[in-house]
């Protein structure tokens, strides 16, 4: 968590530097989700999807795909052809890769033993135009 940490306060101190976007879900004022992505460096119209969390009791009720349909909108305004995931194939993850992958992304990589032994790193993709 201290990396997605660092990114929030890179945004937060100079927003169009950053090379992250973040947008942020409120219910009742109160913070529920965020999601951050930006363009990936050296590519044209591929962006990269960092992080998307969606508070445990606020899960399954349409907040996470709120923000990620917001996000695909963003991307493909701004040229945007492809959007880019990557995440960890440990059981723990399986609610989050059923969440990508009912929403269109495919898995279209996998590196075996990437974080550590056993635990593959997965890069799921979309294409957005």
């Amino acid at each position: 968590m201290t990396v997605a940490e660092e990114v929030i306060e890179s945004y937060l101190k100079d927003s169009s530097g950053s090379g992250y976007h973040i947008l942020v879900a409120e219910v009742d004022s109160t913070v529920t989700g965020y999601i951050c992505y930006g363009p990936t460096p050296l590519t044209e119209g591929t962006w990269d999807i960092y992080w998307e969390a969606v508070a445990r009791e606020r899960q399954d009720r349409g907040i996470g795909s709120a923000l990620m349909e917001s996000v695909e909108k963003a991307i493909v305004k701004a040229k945007g052809r492809l959007a880019i995931i990557e995440t960890s194939s440990m059981p723990a993850y399986e609610k989050t890769r059923h969440f990508h992958l009912s929403h269109g992304y495919e898995v279209i990589c996998r590196i075996p033993d990437f974080y550590t032994p056993g635990d593959d790193k997965l890069i799921l993709q979309k294409r957005l135009r």
